[in-house]
Order: structure tokens, then sequence, then C-alpha cells
């Protein structure tokens, strides 16, 4: 009798320890032209699913015109560069359907826009819903944080050289820190949450850490997307249909070449349930 009670007390304990998983996904050291790496492989997998990967794109790119003609015509011209500016931090957000179909490449599947779309709008919308809180969050201190920088503008009608350098100076270092703060949060986060069942937070926190540990691979990675995104927009838009794609497979690579997430659980069904072929640890 003791022992059917120990081997019943046993097992919630067994069960606990088996739900028990790290705090924060491990991270791998990269060297600086790691994310050049990454868009070579992001091309491959654009030109091996191009059908979907283009379609996709031109929906991001038709989104980006409608963003930029409402802001336009509703704001002003620095509202406009405020939002392509907070673009470049939402594309994780914007590009969970192309990590689907990297996903269905690795696993050599057939790629699926109906798969990608449901992966994107359906089966991750909650955590995408909070990770665009949370931007949503630091952009509104960000706007608030500018307000207050008009206290630094000149009032002069031709100010001094030192005080011009002065107020863009402050500026610059400002917009710096909410910059840095926003790309660490996005950039391997999304990637994670399709990949492995894991919460929102853990998933930001594993992307800060990992961005802190390879600050000049992400200093190269951030000027890939804002180049990306600046060769798009000087090309009237048309050029997101191929940049977007490109950038979006590219990150995917970039997070497995980048977080060790063996230590959280699969998930049960979708794309991902399933092992790499290539990498099974992963």
């Amino acid at each position: 009798m003791t022992s059917e009670n120990e081997s019943q007390s046993a097992a919630p304990a067994g069960e606990a320890a088996e739900n028990t998983y790290p705090f924060v996904a491990p991270s791998r050291s990269l060297s600086w032209s790691a994310p050049l790496r990454w868009l070579r492989l992001g091309w491959h997998d654009y030109r091996r699913a191009w059908p979907q990967s283009l379609a996709y794109g031109v929906f991001m790119a038709a989104a980006s015109v409608l963003v930029s003609a409402l802001s336009w015509r509703y704001g002003s011209a620095l509202f406009l560069l405020s939002m392509l500016g907070g673009f470049v931090f939402l594309m994780p957000l914007v590009c969970i359907g192309l990590y689907a179909l990297s996903a269905q490449l690795e696993r050599a599947q057939k790629p699926s826009l109906l798969t990608a779309l449901h992966t994107a709008f359906r089966r991750h919308l909650d955590n995408g819903l909070v990770f665009a809180l949370v931007l949503i969050v630091v952009f509104l201190v960000w706007a608030r944080a500018g307000a207050v920088m008009s206290i630094f503008l000149p009032q002069q009608s031709d100010p001094p050289l030192a005080d011009l350098v002065t107020y863009y100076a402050i500026g610059t270092a400002v917009g710096a820190v909410f910059t840095s703060v926003a790309f660490s949060a996005s950039a391997f986060s999304l990637p994670m949450v399709v990949h492995r069942r894991v919460d929102m937070i853990t998933a930001v926190i594993t992307s800060v850490n990992a961005v802190l540990r390879n600050k000049q691979a992400m200093v190269v990675w951030l000027g890939c997307i804002v180049l990306a995104v600046i060769v798009g927009i000087l090309t009237g838009f048309v050029g997101l249909a191929l940049t977007l794609p490109v950038i979006g497979h590219a990150a995917w690579h970039g997070y497995h070449e980048t977080i060790d997430a063996k230590g959280f659980p699969r998930h049960q069904t979708g794309v991902t349930a399933s092992p790499r072929p290539v990498t099974p640890a992963a």
C-alpha cells in the first residue's frame, strides 16, 4: 500500500519535471558575416517557392502602399517616415507566413500558400497580437520621447551650427535606444514561436539575449533589413515584393543558426510538428 501511494505521488512530480522548460533558449555565437549566409539561403527558398513567395510579397507591398497613402493623406511627411521606419521592426510579424513556407521546404513538403496564411493569421494570431502590443507600447513611448525632443529644437530662424548638432545628436541617440529595443525584441522571437510551443515573452527574452551576444552580426543583419526596405521603397514599393520575402526566408534560417530551442516542446499540429530532416535536433 505504501509503495502504491509513493508511486502515485511520484507520478505528478515526474510529470512536473517533464514540463519544466528553460527560462530562455541558449544562443550560439555568430560571425559578423552570418547574415550574408542567411540571405543566400533566403534567396534559395524564394526560388524554390517563388509563386507562393511572390504572392506573399505582393500582398505585403500592397499593404505598404495602402499604409503609406493613408499616412500621407491624413498625416504628414514626418508621420509617413515614422510609419516606414516602424515597418522595419514590424517585418517579423508580417513574415510569419514566409517562415511557414521555409519550414515546408525544409521538410520536403510541397509549398502551400494556404498553409502559410493559416499559420500567419490563425495558428499564431494570439502570439502575433501580443508581439504587436509590445511594439505598440515601444512606439508610443518613442513618439512621446520624440515630442519631448522639441525642447532641444533651436528657436532662432538661423540657429548656430553647434545648436543644430546638439539637437540632432540627442535625437539620434534617443532614436538609437528605441531602435535597439524594438529590433532586439523582434529579431528571433516570432520564428521561435512558429518553430516551438513557447510563450511570446520567453521568445522575446530569448531574442534579446541572442542579439546582445552577437552584436556585430546583428548590426549587419539590421543593415540588410534596412537596405531591403529602402530598395523596395525607391522602386515605388514594387521591389518589396522581392526583398521582403527574401528577408523573411533568411530570418527563418538565421533563427535556426542562432537559437538552440530543443529544450522546448514541438507543436502538436502544423508544419513544425515534425523535425527537420536536415537537422533532426532542431
